[in-house]
């Protein structure tokens, strides 16, 4: 019995990367504040196994621009959200590349900024806090975005050209 169980253990996790894909999840932005900032965000998202839900790299929709978000960051960005704020998951906006200029026009002159998000999930509106980083050391909240699911799509494989 319990070899048959760690078979099945096995096969099951050998599974675990075929079965996880790789998803586009458009919102458009839902208030004024959001609109002046961003318009919409497209996610590129990854659905593991039993539905878990990461957030890979966030795109404008309405222009070109992406930047790469890590999951985690330090507990000091939870301190400073609104009262009332629920959002717990917190990435951090890469600093390379277009990730800087997501940080500076999220958070202006903070070093270094996160993004504490609820549950990502297809077809409900997503709330966003920007948490920013600043040179005398302190965590100061930035911004609340708010934004209505638009859209869900496939991702092209990696090195399968794209046709327009």
């Amino acid at each position: 019995m319990k070899k048959a169980i760690v078979a099945f253990l096995a096969v099951i996790l050998a599974a675990t990367p075929a079965l996880a894909d790789v998803r586009l999840w458009s919102y458009d932005a839902a208030d004024r504040v959001t609109r002046a900032l961003t318009q919409g965000l497209t996610f590129e998202v990854r659905r593991g196994l039993f539905g878990a839900v990461s957030v890979l790299k966030i795109h404008a929709t309405t222009s070109r621009g992406s930047a790469e978000v890590k999951w985690g960051g330090p507990a000091e960005t939870l301190s400073v959200l609104p009262a009332g704020a629920r959002e717990r998951d917190v990435y951090q906006i890469v600093p390379e590349g277009e990730g800087r200029g997501l940080v500076r026009a999220l958070c202006p002159s903070a070093d270094a900024a996160w993004l504490v998000m609820g549950r990502v999930r297809a077809g409900r509106p997503l709330t966003m806090h920007a948490v920013g980083l600043w040179a005398d050391g302190r965590y100061r909240h930035c911004v609340q975005l708010n934004y209505a699911f638009r859209g869900d799509w496939t991702a092209p494989e990696p090195g399968r050209p794209v046709i327009d």
